[in-house]
């Protein structure tokens, strides 16, 4: 797999106010990032003159757009921006707010920055959940809008690499953010996160487990069948970008 550094780049950072999002944009400073993008749903001030302040709702297409322009290039696109809410399976409601975030919020802001990825042959990390794998019962509109989230990710990935992007899927378990802090289970710090995140990009890891929890399922799942197949699909695709 090839690997990159993020020194010298520029990154985005979806939902980047606070939590893991707040921990990446400083993870990408301390690597020496050259610009970084960090957008939240309300304006926020940064005191590192490499960090540019983007106001953007990953649901609102429009605000999407007038975001993107403030962006003159692109070599990362982080999608950390998300919604985890409990919920009992009665409400309709439930899913489609946890799916406009957590799905077609990322969707919609690769699509807007693909331009630039695209020239940069930039990478897209995508943070999604070991809640993917298997269902969170006391959270389960979360836990599908991670496994559909999971499934974009893998399709994007065998989309654009012949566009030279490289695509990136996190599958974090808990973290100690204000998202689940309530429940009585063992998190990781968002600093840990966002350093093993960095780490697994760096290396060009398809699939990067940024945390003790996660790391337990990392191999089998490299040598799962599962993984096979997602390759023998992605040879489905032909070699070359299909002319428009």
């Amino acid at each position: 797999m090839s690997t990159t550094s993020i020194e010298g780049k520029t990154v985005m950072v979806t939902g980047a106010n606070r939590g893991l999002g707040q921990a990446l944009v400083e993870e990408a400073l301390q690597r020496g990032a050259k610009r970084v993008y960090a957008t939240s749903r309300q304006p926020f001030a940064h005191p590192d003159d490499r960090v540019t302040p983007v106001t953007m709702d990953v649901t609102d297409w429009a605000q999407i757009q007038r975001g993107v322009e403030s962006v003159a290039s692109l070599d990362v696109l982080i999608n950390n921006a998300g919604v985890s809410l409990p919920d009992d399976l009665s409400s309709r409601a439930a899913f489609e707010q946890h799916f406009d975030v957590n799905v077609y919020g990322p969707l919609m802001v690769t699509q807007a920055l693909l331009p630039s990825l695209t020239q940069s042959r930039g990478r897209i990390v995508n943070v999604v959940s070991i809640g993917a794998f298997a269902a969170v019962p006391v959270l389960p509109a979360y836990s599908a809008s991670k496994a559909a989230a999971f499934s974009v990710t893998q399709s994007l990935r065998a989309l654009l690499a012949s566009q030279g992007v490289t695509v990136h899927a996190v599958l974090p378990g808990p973290i100690d953010t204000d998202m689940i802090r309530d429940l009585p289970i063992p998190k990781t710090s968002p600093e840990a996160v966002a350093q093993a995140i960095f780490d697994g990009v760096e290396n060009g890891d398809e699939e990067i487990f940024p945390d003790p929890f996660s790391q337990m399922q990392a191999e089998s799942w490299r040598e799962s069948a599962a993984k096979e197949l997602e390759r023998q699909n992605a040879a489905l695709l032909p070699a070359e970008p299909i002319a428009a």
